[in-house]
């Protein structure tokens, strides 16, 4: 008779496929919880202690690290393992069901302690994991639940678990494992250590979806979530309706959602994302306003672009979008007539994100050999952070509208320029090689509009010609982090102009 040993924490579908593996012949050993929920549906299943003659000891922190566990687990399938066993009373098993301690469900429990965090993690499942993984060549590991209707099929038409399968469950074990260590490691680097940059950096995550290609067609690429909550991330939203999302898609609509929450809830924002970058972001009195103040900003720019907004989307709102062609559109909530209205473009992606704030992440970047690790970037200004540094002062309503500048400057890509107006960008110049190239990129796109408008820097004027041209588009305030040798120069240059400057003390490069 063929053996099982099934413990699992997660026990979704484990009555049933231990109900077919008995059917199919299998003798089932099994532990504590898993052993009890056996029993109770009338699963005649071995108790581990009945294999190993020995009591779970240490309130269950020992029971399955025994000789006759993992030497029914390791022996290969060769004479000389099996006469081993044999002489030893031990029986060789050849499925192993483990699932492990919930600890990532653990740690993300309001007030969870140090202490209960360390109870829950597994020290028996990942032996026997690894020990069945190893083995593969003998003995099949199943750690997901959502595999055990096809290993059922495939016992009942071929009788065995194939090679082929025992190697694809033995690398999702060890991803499954890996995963898990790396997951404790980042809990007590910062519960134990306080510390975000261990000197190891370990991180993981599942599939969510392979990709047709990456930015370009030529390049592979796949979609993954990090374990755990991801809600409110583009990797924990839900998609209603349109074409599976695409590599540059996704990229566009975190830069989209990155946007408009900024904003927060009290206030309603929309901003359109064409390349990361925003060709059109404004605030209105509803979110319909909003919309249409953010399109009307460059609609040129706006056609195939990624609509964010803030709040929830109502009928109006959608009928309003669906009168362009948009690739996506993603807001924390639509309403039913909204996504009715949708229906007609199928091929827009509808990209609801809910309320849920996102817990702190660190941001990771690529690089040949190696990565980089960062905090994001969500520093926030406030009116009282600003220091005015010319003769001429804003206005109340003027630093509000430097403010909101200032919001999505920090989303443009550096060189970064923005020009608005009543809360709304009418120029933006991003990525240059310099700053007075990105700004005059703004300055020819708001034309005649720029009179009487604001201007944002992400980083400092390291010369005052940027200034000189901004008094000849008309620009009236500006706001900048400041910090550069030339300060003085710069206003100098704005007193000279009669334009009105603040300081914020805060740099938004973005590469």
């Amino acid at each position: 008779m063929k053996r099982a040993l099934i413990s699992v924490s997660d026990k979704t579908g484990i009555v049933d496929f231990s109900k077919e593996l008995v059917k199919l012949g299998f003798e089932i050993v099994s532990t504590g919880g898993t052993f009890k929920t056996l029993q109770d549906n009338g699963i005649n299943a071995i108790g581990i202690s009945d294999v190993t003659g020995f009591p779970e000891i240490l309130e269950g922190r020992v029971k399955t690290l025994h000789p006759k566990v993992h030497g029914g687990i390791l022996a290969k399938d060769t004479n000389e393992h099996m006469a081993v066993l044999k002489e030893q009373g031990i029986t060789p098993i050849d499925i192993v069901v483990v699932n492990l301690y919930p600890f990532q469900a653990t740690i993300e429990k309001e007030g969870v302690t140090l202490e209960d965090a360390i109870e829950n993690i597994d020290i028996g499942g990942p032996s026997m994991v690894r020990a069945a993984a190893k083995n593969y060549e003998r003995v099949a590991i199943v750690v997901n639940p959502l595999r055990y209707s096809e290993i059922i099929d495939e016992l009942k038409e071929e009788g065995k678990i194939s090679l082929k399968n025992r190697k694809k469950l033995a690398l999702e074990a060890f991803e499954h494992t890996g995963q898990y260590d790396a997951t404790i490691s980042q809990y007590l680097s910062k519960t134990l250590y306080q510390e975000d940059l261990p000197e190891t950096f370990l991180m993981g995550g599942h599939k969510i979806s392979s990709l047709r290609y990456g930015e370009n067609p030529h390049q592979k690429a796949a979609f993954y979530a990090f374990d755990g909550n991801i809600k409110g991330t583009i990797a924990g939203s839900k998609q209603y309706q349109g074409k599976e999302l695409s590599y540059n898609n996704i990229v566009d609509v975190e830069a989209a959602w990155s946007m408009v929450k900024s904003f927060g809830n009290h206030l309603c924002a929309s901003s359109i994302i064409k390349h990361t970058n925003p060709c059109g972001t404004a605030l209105g009195s509803n979110i319909l306003e909003a919309y249409q103040r953010a399109f009307k900003a460059d609609s040129m720019s706006a056609f195939g672009g990624i609509v964010g907004l803030n709040q929830k989307v109502n009928k109006e709102t959608a009928e309003e979008i669906v009168k362009t062609f948009m690739e996506a559109v993603v807001a924390p909530e639509f309403s039913a007539e909204a996504l009715e209205i949708f229906t007609q473009k199928k091929n827009l992606r509808v990209i609801e994100m809910g309320y849920e704030q996102p817990k702190k992440e660190m941001w990771i970047e690529k690089v040949s050999g190696g990565f980089l690790v960062q905090d994001r970037d969500e520093k926030e200004v406030e009116i009282d952070d600003l220091e005015i540094v010319t003769d001429k002062k804003p206005t109340e309503e003027e630093l509000e509208e430097l403010l909101f500048a200032w919001k999505v400057v920090k989303q443009v890509k550096s060189n970064a320029i923005v020009v608005a107006k009543d809360n709304q960008t009418i120029g933006v110049g991003a990525g240059q090689m310099n700053r007075v190239g990105s700004a005059n990129i703004a300055f020819n796109q708001g034309g005649k509009n720029c009179r009487g408008a604001v201007l944002a820097s992400d980083a400092f004027f390291p010369f005052r010609d940027t200034i000189d041209n901004a008094a000849k588009a008309g620009i009236k305030a500006i706001i900048q982090p400041g910090g550069s040798v030339r300060d003085d120069e710069s206003i100098k240059a704005c007193n000279e102009h009669h334009i009105a400057m603040v300081f914020t003390g805060v740099r938004h490069f973005k590469h």
